[in-house]
């Protein structure tokens, strides 16, 4: 009897035990989630790299990055080319690195992007005082600086873009677009935007979330168009997962790969 009395006290001890550390745990994402809304869906420009200050515009572009909570995903530019990857965060602030794909031109000044895709696999926690985001490795002085980009994306989708680079075509974007390049107007805060595929008239809903952006199937008019072009600029925009919009260019993004680049009229 004795027997059985102290395993009933054992597992009544060990049930206690696990909701407490599922508690702990529970609690523990919270925090972790909570911190994370610091920096998630928010627009970073760069600002200092290695103690050095840097130009608002490199190459004619704003350096900076982003950070998408749904798919943990960032984008980013030095000025040059589109960055991109995945990130974890965890508890006390801690952030990891994951460097995926990115865009292969060579720029004037390539000395800043090189440094920083170092930067972002060296830096292993973060800190964020009055709208100025730090990357630092360990204890030491931050390997990166950020402010937040305060913006309204009325103001910066608003107004009519032209297709000058689509990813993915194998014929040239001239062959796919000889006579007329695709393009597409905002008109915030309308949630249906309209535009041209090069050859029919079409409008699309679409929602947002931050940079998030999703388009449904587009609405088009039914001329017979030659060649492929209108229906792979179609095929591409269901497929964008976000945006960025860098002084004239916007930027139509499918996890960390720029698909389309336009250009504002």
């Amino acid at each position: 009897m004795k027997k059985y009395f102290t395993i009933a006290i054992i597992a009544v001890i060990s049930t206690f035990a696990s909701c407490d550390n599922s508690k702990k745990t529970t609690e523990a994402n919270n925090t972790t989630n909570m911190k994370a809304s610091e920096i998630t869906n928010k627009k970073w420009q760069l600002i200092e790299l290695s103690g050095k200050s840097i130009a608002q515009t490199i190459n004619g572009k704003m350096p900076f990055i982003q950070f998408n909570n749904t798919d943990n995903r960032y984008t980013a530019s030095a000025g040059c080319n589109g960055l991109g990857g995945t990130f974890t965060i965890s508890t006390n602030g801690r952030i990891k690195f994951t460097q995926g794909m990115s865009t292969m031109m060579a720029c004037e000044q390539m000395e800043i992007e090189n440094d920083f895709k170092k930067m972002l696999g060296l830096a292993d926690n973060y800190t964020v005082h009055e709208n100025i985001l730090s990357l630092n490795k360990a204890r030491m002085a931050p390997l990166a600086r950020f402010k937040e980009v305060k913006y309204d994306a009325t103001q910066t989708l608003n107004g009519t873009w032209e297709l000058d680079y689509i990813s993915g075509a194998r014929i040239a974007f001239e062959g796919l677009y000889p006579d007329k390049k695709p393009t597409i107007t905002f008109n915030l805060p309308e949630t249906k935007a309209t535009g041209n595929g090069s050859c029919n008239n079409f409008n699309v809903a679409f929602t947002m979330h931050g940079n998030n952006i999703k388009f449904n199937m587009p609405a088009a008019t039914r001329m017979a168009c030659p060649g492929n072009g209108e229906a792979s600029f179609f095929e591409t925009l269901q497929k964008i997962s976000s945006y960025s919009v860098s002084n004239n260019t916007l930027n139509l993004i499918m996890g960390d790969i720029a698909m389309m680049r336009f250009q504002k009229k």
